[in-house]
Order: structure tokens, then C-alpha cells, then sequence
């Protein structure tokens, strides 16, 4: 193994910063994600906004899930697999179909993510959530 694969993820590494100061950007706009509005207490420290010409890069044009659908997928494919995953950790795969749906009950998912994962062979094990969607019967990227 050479020193470039000494430590797995490395690629995907900002390699103009150290981690510890990707952190600290990080944390700086976590403020703005989560309200959607600049958070400066200085206006000239804003972002300067679109253009009412720009094009929307945020969103999809056909629909309304930001950034769009990926290639292979429909809207409530990915809808309904946002929903899967919402319900489901990583700690719950690998796992049967019937243990699938008593995790989401365990971790209070409404009825119908219940009902959707009892639709699962009860003793298929399922390694991710892809295989569950996959099984599920939804398109996924191609």
C-alpha cells in the first residue's frame, strides 16, 4: 500500500485547507443554511445576491426538489427513498425485512413508512438503503 492510500476518503478532502479550518468554514455558514438568510450583522459582509436574469441553479425547472432529479429517477422516487432513509440508520443494515420494519416502528416512523418496508421479503437481507429501494420496486440512478 503506497502513502497516497494510507488513509481511505483523502480524495474527497478539500486540499486547500486542513480539515480543522474546513471545520471552522463549516461552522461559519451553518447559520445561513439553516435560516436561508444571510446571518452578518454587516450588510457589505453579505453575499451579493443573483441577478433577477440569472438562471435558478437551485432548483429544478420541471419540479420542486432542489438541485433537480438524478438521471434514472422520478420525483417520488426520490421522495420516497429520502422518506425510507429518514427512518432508517446506518446501524440497521445489513438486516432481514421484518427486522427493517421493526427498526422504523422502533425509531416511531408514521404507518405508512411502516406499511412500505413490510412490503419487503421478510427474510431477504438488505445491505443499505438502495437495496431496500431497489426491492421496494423504485427506479434508482443510473
Amino acid at each position: 500500500m503506497s502513502d497516497s492510500d494510507a488513509f481511505a476518503g483523502t480524495s474527497a478532502r478539500s486540499t486547500k485547507h486542513s480539515p480543522r479550518e474546513d471545520d471552522q468554514l463549516k461552522h461559519e455558514i451553518e447559520g445561513m443554511i439553516r435560516s436561508g438568510r444571510p446571518t452578518h450583522a454587516e450588510e457589505w459582509n453579505d453575499p451579493e445576491p443573483a441577478a433577477e436574469t440569472d438562471p435558478d441553479i437551485d432548483s429544478s425547472p420541471a419540479g420542486t426538489l432542489t438541485g433537480g432529479v438524478p438521471q434514472g429517477m422520478t420525483p417520488d422516487a426520490v421522495v420516497a427513498r429520502a422518506e425510507l432513509a429518514r427512518w432508517l440508520d446506518r446501524a440497521d443494515f445489513p438486516n432481514t425485512g421484518a427486522d427493517l420494519v421493526e427498526a422504523a416502528r422502533d425509531h416511531r416512523a408514521p404507518d405508512g413508512v411502516a406499511d412500505e418496508l413490510s412490503r419487503l421479503p421478510a427474510d431477504e437481507v438488505f445491505e443499505r438503503i438502495g437495496d431496500v429501494v431497489r426491492a421496494l420496486g423504485y427506479p434508482t440512478e443510473t
